[in-house]
């Protein structure tokens, strides 16, 4: 079977999607995709780590809005929709041994350990249909992109082992789109909210917008500026740091897409 190109995918519903991704026929990005529902970062840890992590989630709500938190050994979140399975149906994830070595997969069914505890985190792709549907041009989508991720120097809130810096995700946009976007985003907290940051990146210590630290690099105008909000690769970046022996994420921009709305939060 081929795979679908990006227009095909944008139609289908959240659970056709996460069938196709289950059956192995996706492992792209999910930015533009979902219909107007609700895409979940993922983190995966040990029961040893759990309970610091929900810590940390609440300490840092922009960054790590909670969505849902699975019981220890379920696969299954059950407030995202109807057999939503996090073995199988996020696109791509990584699976880290010791903090920064990773391998990239696409169904964890074989290492799901008894003791695990998932954790799906609002993310930013959430509210870029609102910014659509408000007439308001993503780039990264428009050029069938991931979105640019980088991290930054702001510190996060500190919960036990857990510690390290904001990861943002940016947008470029004119200055009246902007104030719009920023209206916009605001009203929905569990998806990050408003942006943490307007302008100039080297305010918030990034370096060169070209190179991303994840995603795809994305143009800025000369007549546009740089928007970025707190990111749920946040928690990859701190949990880095911390290395527990063994924990699961999804590849940066390779959402879990939910059969609830975007607004339904």
């Amino acid at each position: 079977m081929s795979t679908p190109d990006l227009k095909q995918l944008a139609q289908l519903s959240p659970r056709e999607l996460r069938r196709l991704i289950r059956r192995g026929d996706y492992s792209g990005h999910t930015s533009g995709l979902g219909q107007r529902h609700l895409q979940a970062n993922i983190v995966i840890l040990q029961k040893s780590w759990a309970d610091e992590f929900l810590r940390f989630c609440v300490l840092n709500p922009r960054s790590c809005p909670l969505l849902d938190v699975t019981e220890p050994g379920s696969p299954c979140f059950e407030k995202l929709g109807v057999d939503v399975d996090v073995r199988s149906d996020v696109p791509r994830y990584r699976v880290h041994r010791r903090g920064r070595d990773f391998e990239e997969v696409t169904d964890i069914g074989e290492l799901w350990e008894a003791d695990f505890v998932a954790f799906a985190i609002g993310c930013s792709f959430s509210f870029e249909q609102a910014l659509l549907d408000a007439g308001i041009h993503l780039r990264h989508i428009e050029l069938g992109r991931n979105v640019a991720m980088y991290r930054t120097a702001i510190d996060t809130h500190p919960a036990g082992r857990l510690a390290g810096k904001t990861v943002v995700s940016m947008r470029p946009l004119k200055a009246a789109d902007a104030v719009r976007a920023i209206e916009i985003t605001a009203r929905f907290p569990m998806t990050h909210g408003a942006p943490v940051h307007i302008g100039d990146p080297a305010l918030i210590g990034i370096r060169d917008l070209a190179t991303p630290d994840y995603g795809d690099p994305v143009p800025v105008a000369e007549d546009e500026i740089p928007l970025f909000w707190a990111c749920g690769v946040t928690p990859q970046a701190v949990l880095a740091e911390a290395e527990p022996e063994l924990y699961i994420t999804h590849a940066p921009g390779h959402m879990l897409v939910s059969d609830k709305l975007y607004g339904e939060v």
